[in-house]
């Protein structure tokens, strides 16, 4: 497999098996990850935070069961953040989709192997153009696996998030009426699932980034400048480790275009 676009913080970040321990609770804040009992699968998590994707993708997939789970994290962030190809990035989502299929049929009470397909398949869809991927039937697929995600852990920020933006994505495409009627998508449910996902995790910066994006797609122009103080708050959070750092990195440079 060809090697991935490095991390270009590298070297910011260096947890080690201890001091990941110490701050598990505050980095899984957003997806409710329990801490690892394998000593394999805490140290891919070690180099999941410390940015180095590849290795933790390996790792995770090597140590297999709760592995998965840091391999399709592993895989997601860095398709989405830092890989050029088009192709690329969409063929690592359906890899990402797949694998957290699997892992569902083998562990179907973990909520991240839910999470993980919706988030896959969503990036995917955001890839191939929103009306295209429901004209696949992909957006139930992404709703039913997020909220599957938060019936099993209530808590998920991050399956708040990826629902309500779900509900915003789908009514920017095809409007209320048909957004409703077809797939299920309403502005009010989009709404309370944002504030909903900023109450379980206030200091997160992609919640802040989201919730702007939906903000406006959902209210229009008239949110522009809550939107943009949303992006203000974001990009001034201190990042923890190295997903945190692109979030916020992510926030600067939409500020400064």
């Amino acid at each position: 497999m060809a090697p991935w676009t490095a991390f270009p913080y590298a070297g910011d970040y260096a947890f080690d098996a201890a001091s990941l321990k110490k701050n598990w609770a505050r980095l899984h804040a957003g997806d409710c990850e329990p801490l690892p009992k394998e000593a394999a699968v805490l140290q891919a998590w070690v180099l999941f935070h410390n940015g180095a994707f590849q290795q933790a993708a390996d790792a995770g997939i090597k140590a297999g069961g709760h592995g998965l789970t840091v391999a399709n994290k592993a895989t997601s962030i860095y398709a989405n953040y830092l890989e050029k190809k088009e192709k690329t990035k969409l063929d690592l989502f359906l890899e990402v989709a797949a694998r957290a299929e699997a892992q569902q049929a083998a562990d179907p009470k973990n909520p991240n192997a839910w999470y993980w397909q919706a988030y896959a398949l969503g990036r995917y869809s955001q890839g191939i153009s929103v009306a295209k991927a429901l004209a696949q039937g992909l957006g139930s697929r992404v709703k039913q696996s997020l909220e599957q995600a938060i019936k099993l852990c209530p808590k998920h920020a991050d399956a708040h998030i990826a629902l309500a933006a779900f509900h915003a994505e789908v009514i920017d495409k095809v409007g209320s009426l048909i957004g409703g009627m077809t797939y299920g998508a309403k502005k009010e449910t989009g709404m309370v699932l944002f504030r909903e996902a900023l109450k379980l995790n206030p200091g997160s910066a992609i919640a802040m980034m989201e919730y702007a994006n939906g903000m406006v797609m959902l209210e229009g122009d008239k949110k522009m400048k809550d939107a943009t103080t949303l992006y203000e708050q974001a990009a001034a959070t201190k990042p923890l480790d190295a997903m945190e750092r692109l979030d916020v990195e992510m926030a600067k440079a939409e500020l400064e275009d």
